[in-house]
């Protein structure tokens, strides 16, 4: 190694001003090396924080892909619909065009047929299966007729609601008479669910919003309950989201499936 003399100066005063160069030195080493630690700091930082964000943007990629999967619909679901507490499946037209091919369509004579005494309202059948379902299933099916007539819109606590067997349900009308489409003509006795009460139940299954009678004996934790208040549809929907903690993808299924 080499060393630099000054011959202007004696030892002592050449060892004192190697030995202030070599402080100098080993302090700028010291803040180059802190420098280096601090980069070294400031790139995991980042590392980690691109990290997080993949991590954050992979997980609301596959909720997202839960939500699409958990979308898929059943052929029922096209309709108003859900299942009784003896798990019969209840179907309802959103219109007069599903009305007609709820009759026509996915009626059986075996099945029963259920609409609110009100003008305006959904056709709604209870796919039996020929079996017989209990008293509790056909209320059931009732107030869910009840809900999506009219009645709801015009803010009315209740309604009566009819009920068939599909084999006295008709298209055809009487010789000089015409049924328009979505309707009907009923033949033969009724069974009748009197003063209905106007009240559902929304709750979440599988991150989607489903809709039910109230009077339903199978109810999850965590529902809520909804009757005619002359709120806007889309006032009510944002309240249900946000009390079932729902994503805002779902606000036009839920809006499509009140009545």
């Amino acid at each position: 190694m080499d060393v630099e003399i000054y011959l202007d100066k004696n030892v002592m005063e050449n060892a004192t001003l190697h030995y202030e160069k070599a402080k100098e030195c080993r302090k700028k080493a010291e803040g180059i090396r802190r420098g280096i630690e601090d980069l070294k700091k400031k790139i995991e930082e980042e590392k980690n924080g691109i990290e997080r964000k993949e991590i954050e943007q992979k997980k609301k990629e596959e909720k997202k892909v839960r939500v699409k999967e958990a979308m898929k619909k059943e052929w029922f679901e096209v309709f108003h619909w859900f299942f009784t507490s003896g798990g019969f499946l209840v179907i309802g037209g959103r219109d007069a065009k599903q009305n007609e091919l709820v009759v026509s369509k996915r009626m059986e004579k075996e099945d029963l047929f259920f609409h609110a005494d009100i003008q305006g309202a959904s056709a709604v059948v209870m796919k039996t299966g020929r079996k017989i379902p209990a008293e509790q299933d056909k209320s059931e099916a009732a107030q869910f007729a009840a809900c999506y007539s009219k009645a709801w819109n015009r803010g009315l606590g209740s309604v009566d609601v009819y009920c068939v067997e599909g084999s006295q349900v008709s298209k055809t009308a009487p010789s000089g008479e015409f049924v328009p489409k979505g309707g009907f003509m009923i033949y033969g006795k009724r069974e009748w669910f009197r003063n209905m009460e106007l009240k559902l139940v929304v709750a979440k299954e599988n991150e989607k919003p489903l809709v039910f009678p109230a009077n339903h004996l199978k109810k999850p934790k965590e529902f809520v309950e909804i009757t005619p208040s002359g709120e806007s549809k889309s006032s009510v929907a944002k309240k249900i989201l946000k009390h079932l903690n729902l994503g805002g993808d779902s606000i036009d299924f839920l809006l499509s499936i009140l009545p």
